[in-house]
């Protein structure tokens, strides 16, 4: 497959329920240490300004980590690596800044490299494929996720379960945290999308494929999204990146 353009666009909003935006994100088509590009999405949890600091001084961590690590080949490791520094960080202001604790935040990180996505992720904000179908790649470190799994809720019920804001695992709360990775081909007409649950809390997986595939570009799908999902109660903060990796070929 030829080289083309990769396209991205990124967006938060406070939604309609809340004061403090407490989800956090970054962009960077461009290489980043010696990483191609990166996407990284975070929601935090905690009281006052805890959840706000959390997922901020998480991603910041994150970059800071990636940039240093810019003699490391190994995709996976750099992102590992960053992962640990972050929860440490975390949990160590947590746990000796009483303002701070409690807090934690999810973590979504991607990057494209050779027609391939490699993503971690820690608690209940997601990445998905999306082409003729929406596939949901990450899977929910939650506690309704897991009654799913265990064959004791379906997909619906859970999204109105009213303990589907309990996540099992987040940065800063444990001192070690387990990252899951997915590797992911990537096909011509896909499209990548993290976000929190903010989004899919509101919109279920076909309203966010429609809205994807019903937009040419990037960035009006990405506001569209944003805009649903508030019609719809906006009852969290809301944040979406939206990349088209081959965005460049015809």
């Amino acid at each position: 497959m030829e080289e083309a353009q990769l396209k991205s666009f990124a967006i938060t909003d406070v939604g309609k329920r809340r004061e403090l935006n407490e989800d956090y994100i970054y962009t960077s088509d461009k290489m980043i240490g010696n990483l191609s590009n990166l996407f990284i999405v975070a929601d935090g949890m905690g009281g006052h300004n805890a959840g706000d600091y959390a997922s901020r001084y998480t991603v910041e961590k994150v970059i800071e980590t990636v940039e240093e690590l810019e003699n490391e080949r190994d995709i996976e490791e750099i992102m590992q690596e960053a992962i640990y520094r972050a929860n440490a960080y975390i949990y160590e202001k947590a746990r000796t800044d009483i303002k701070l604790s409690g807090m934690g935040t999810t973590l979504v990180i991607a990057s494209i490299k050779n027609q391939e996505v490699l993503v971690a992720n820690i608690g209940d904000s997601r990445m998905y494929v999306i082409n003729k179908n929406i596939t949901q790649i990450t899977k929910d470190h939650s506690l309704v996720e897991e009654m799913v799994t265990m064959g004791g809720l379906d997909k619906e019920a859970a999204r109105n379960h009213p303990d589907k804001n309990i996540i099992t695992r987040a940065i800063g709360v444990k001192e070690f945290v387990l990252a899951d990775f997915f590797e992911v081909k990537l096909e011509k007409e896909d499209k990548i999308l993290l976000c929190t649950d903010g989004l899919t809390n509101m919109l279920n997986d076909d309203e966010i494929h429609r809205i994807v595939q019903s937009n040419e570009d990037v960035e009006t799908a990405a506001k569209a999204l944003i805009a649903a999902a508030n019609e719809k109660g906006g009852r969290d903060n809301i944040a979406v990146v939206l990349i088209e990796p081959f965005g460049g070929l015809e």
